[in-house]
């Protein structure tokens, strides 16, 4: 009995190594792939650059008197915002240190979101008479020039083309754009790109200077968000992150198997956007800005948001013309 059971033990275990050993079915074998992120796609044009064209993308208007707060001027936009209850601000959730939201308590935070608070402040006289919209990059022109927004608070950099259809308010915050890759894949600067493929968030100009390189990536893959772009990295959808350097280390706070390397390849600063032709708008934030600058607010939210970049450069001059 024992020898034949044995005997049946055995047949089994042929019956099934030749299962294994079998060819797949012709037509039938896989390959393992990432699906695409939805709304990637790749960007095969340069978009304009910062700090190229025939402006000044960094003048802006000299700032006014700050009005009591809930005593704005009368037909002002800011009496309108006022009267309407709340500011209404296009900001970002996916941009760790500037504006994300906090998985502990579903709030937005971040260097961004306090700024926008600091509009609020002195419009109402409250911070939180503000409604937070979570916009993408590619929505924050649209929903400006539509009236859905009252201003854009979301690492958004002036260029002389996007000048053409908003305002701006002061340069708040300058930055370096650079690249993050994965620790040991060889990558250590704009040269080590060239057959590579680089993710951008659409929307952005972070795209120019990877175009601008002596020879550029084989793909610049752009997305929604730069979350989406670690996403696609994680995946292996593309072997490197293009971005201004705080967004970066953002990234890099979420997996730490990326690293930043290399020279800066670009430059920007982030302003405030505004509706176009809104000058006394613009006045009144460029007033809070510049309140900010003096009274130590911008420094103290510099050290609670973005202290893991170091030590802070201090708020940038602002650039008044008129």
């Amino acid at each position: 009995m024992r020898r034949h059971a044995l005997l049946a033990l055995a047949a089994a275990l042929t019956l099934v190594a030749g299962c294994g050993d079998a060819p797949d079915p012709p037509g039938l074998t896989a390959a393992a792939s990432a699906p695409r992120l939805p709304g990637a796609e790749p960007i095969t044009t340069a978009p304009t650059a910062e700090g190229t064209g025939t402006c000044d993308t960094e003048a802006t208007l000299a700032p006014a008197a700050l009005p009591r707060p809930g005593a704005m001027p009368a037909g002002s936009a800011m009496a309108a915002i006022v009267a309407n209850g709340r500011l209404r601000v296009g900001v970002d959730q996916n941009t760790y240190m500037f504006g994300f939201r906090n998985p502990a308590t579903g709030r937005l935070e971040g260097f961004d979101i306090d700024l926008a608070r600091e509009i609020a402040r002195d419009l109402f006289g409250d911070p939180d008479r503000i409604e937070l919209r979570s916009v993408t990059a590619a929505e924050r022109i649209p929903l400006l020039r539509e009236a859905k927004v009252d201003l854009i608070v979301r690492t958004f950099s002036a260029t002389c083309e996007r000048r053409r259809e908003v305002d701006f308010s002061s340069v708040y915050y300058r930055a370096a754009q650079r690249i993050a890759a994965p620790r040991e894949a060889g990558i250590t600067d704009g040269a080590d790109l060239a057959d590579k493929r680089v993710c951008v968030a659409k929307g952005t100009t972070a795209a120019a200077p990877l175009f601008d390189l002596p020879t550029p990536p084989r793909e610049v893959l752009g997305v929604t968000t730069w979350t989406d772009c670690l996403v696609a990295l994680q995946q292996g959808s593309v072997d490197a992150i293009s971005g201004d350097e705080p967004i970066l280390r953002g990234l890099v706070a979420q997996d730490h198997h990326l690293e930043i390397v290399g020279d800066a390849i670009g430059a920007g600063g982030y302003a405030v956007g505004l509706p176009k032709g809104s000058d006394e708008l613009v006045r009144f934030v460029n007033g809070v800005l510049d309140r900010a600058r003096v009274d130590g607010t911008w420094q103290r939210i510099y050290t609670q948001h973005l202290s893991a970049l170091g030590a802070s450069p201090g708020p940038p001059p602002a650039k008044y013309v008129g």
